[in-house]
């Protein structure tokens, strides 16, 4: 397996980035760094070592039994499927991939049981995966079935060719009705599961429209102009209204459904017939019947 280091990921140790980015736990990773298993553009490295962009990482075959993906029979909320791509509902809790501590119950595991055929490009861990939602991040996703279709959408995220559209339920009253927050995201040196704010980082633009304003909160719908890891989550924090019970970003305490935060809206060309899809997905069971709960508390108030 090679792995070329990105931008965002310099100045980090390299074993917490492939603890994080490969199935093998960190303490695993050390030792075959002394082993020499691991290296950095052919040269052995410490487990201290701080990585740069367009390192070459080669992580050799052969030290424990090979990784290998179960199938797994996980129920999966289909919107859309042809030959090509799928597009589905997924679950808040659901990790997208295997990871260090993830290697079962994710949505990996139950593409490949459901279907024989996914995309490669992303490597063997993330087969079918052309985009991600965070674990605890619901609603619509695109899969590819195909290298050839994964290579096209691939090239219409990175062009913004693709329109997203989130719901959030944000803590807070957010003072206006329409907003734009263009503020670069880069990875939290301190905190290496977070990202951050920064001027060292990539740009990121988060358009937001408010829904509907509650007592103490406000529901908006985000749109993406790009698409950094947590996103919405970093933005939303940075502006002093934090995404509803999100566990990472917010310092209170957090019930299991974690984020209220929902892939509510996707278009996009088909990257292969070229036709127009659009999909909505409904906000899940959770997320509803707390927004119903606030109304009825609210409508109870004014009587009161």
């Amino acid at each position: 397996m090679e792995i070329k280091v990105k931008e965002e990921d310099k100045n980090i140790r390299i074993d917490k980035f492939l603890s994080l980015n490969t199935p093998y736990s960190r303490e695993l990773i050390v030792k075959m760094l002394k082993d020499e298993f691991i290296l950095v553009n052919n040269k052995k490295v410490k487990s201290a070592y701080l990585l740069k962009k367009d390192d070459i990482i080669l992580v050799k075959e052969g030290y424990l039994k090979e990784f290998k993906l179960e199938k797994e029979n996980i129920p999966l909320d289909i919107y859309y499927e042809d030959d090509d791509i799928i597009v589905l509902n997924k679950p808040s809790g659901l990790v997208v991939h295997p990871a260090s501590g993830n290697e079962q119950h994710t949505l990996v595991n139950a593409l490949l049981y459901h279907f024989p055929q996914l995309s490669d490009l992303n490597g063997p861990l993330r087969p079918g995966i052309v985009h991600r939602l965070d674990k605890d991040t619901s609603g619509l996703m695109i899969v590819c079935k195909t290298n050839r279709a994964h290579e096209i959408l691939q090239k219409h995220f990175a062009e913004k060719k693709v329109q997203r559209q989130y719901l959030a339920l944000l803590e807070g009253v957010f003072p206006y009705e329409v907003a734009t927050i263009d503020a670069p995201i880069k990875r939290d040196k301190e905190h290496f599961q977070r990202y951050t704010v920064s001027q060292g980082g990539k740009k990121a633009i988060t358009c937001l429209e408010v829904v509907e304003k509650f007592k103490d909160k406000t529901l908006v719908k985000l749109e993406l102009k790009t698409g950094r890891t947590h996103q919405i989550r970093v933005h939303m924090a940075y502006i002093g209204y934090p995404v509803y019970n999100d566990p990472v970003y917010t310092n209170k305490k957090c019930s299991p459904f974690n984020q209220f935060l929902h892939s509510s809206y996707l278009r996009f060309n088909h990257p292969i017939t070229k036709k127009l899809l659009e999909f909505n997905c409904p906000l899940p069971k959770e997320f509803q019947d707390y927004l119903d709960q606030i109304k009825i508390d609210e409508e109870e108030n004014k009587e009161n």
